[in-house]
């Protein structure tokens, strides 16, 4: 019963992270088309890995501050501000860091560190997957995710 409770929970976490990586590569993509970064995009895809890791680090680097920012609110009774506050980082660095991912992934790759963790991470993933695939919640969950990609994709689309 508690392993099925924990499983439930574990997969309604692991679809709400793949959503919101997903959305924000979408919404990513919209935002530099609408602001015409295409030659920026281009310049980030060729460039070195060690320029690739700098704007790949940079978004978790400025976040950083201000994370600690609200753990600093939520620590001293303003909850509301620093909730907001958290998801607000939570969307916008997530937006910067999987658009910029997508964009020097080979690069990173290169560095050799950088490809064992990334393995890891994806076997993690993976074995996270085959853990709640079975559940009720992680089936429905895909379903909904699947709606609501087709949408948020037809909304960016234009």
């Amino acid at each position: 019963m508690l392993k099925k409770a924990l499983l439930s929970i574990f997969a309604v976490i692991l679809i709400f992270e793949e959503w919101l990586w997903d959305s924000l590569t979408l919404a990513g993509q919209f935002f530099s088309r609408v602001l015409h970064l295409e030659r920026f995009d281009a310049w980030l895809i060729a460039s070195s890995p060690p320029r690739a890791l700098l704007a790949f680090l940079i978004p978790l680097l400025i976040a950083t501050p201000f994370n600690l920012f609200a753990l600093f609110l939520l620590t001293h009774g303003a909850i509301i501000e620093g909730l907001l506050l958290e998801i607000v980082l939570k969307l916008s660095a997530t937006l910067l860091i999987a658009r910029i991912f997508r964009l020097v992934k080979p690069a990173l790759l290169t560095f050799t560190w950088f490809e064992k963790l990334y393995t890891f991470i994806s076997k993690l993933l993976h074995w996270a997957h085959e853990s709640v695939r079975h559940t009720t919640v992680y089936q429905r969950g895909i379903l909904l995710k699947a709606a609501v990609k087709a949408r948020i994709s037809q909304l960016f689309a234009a």
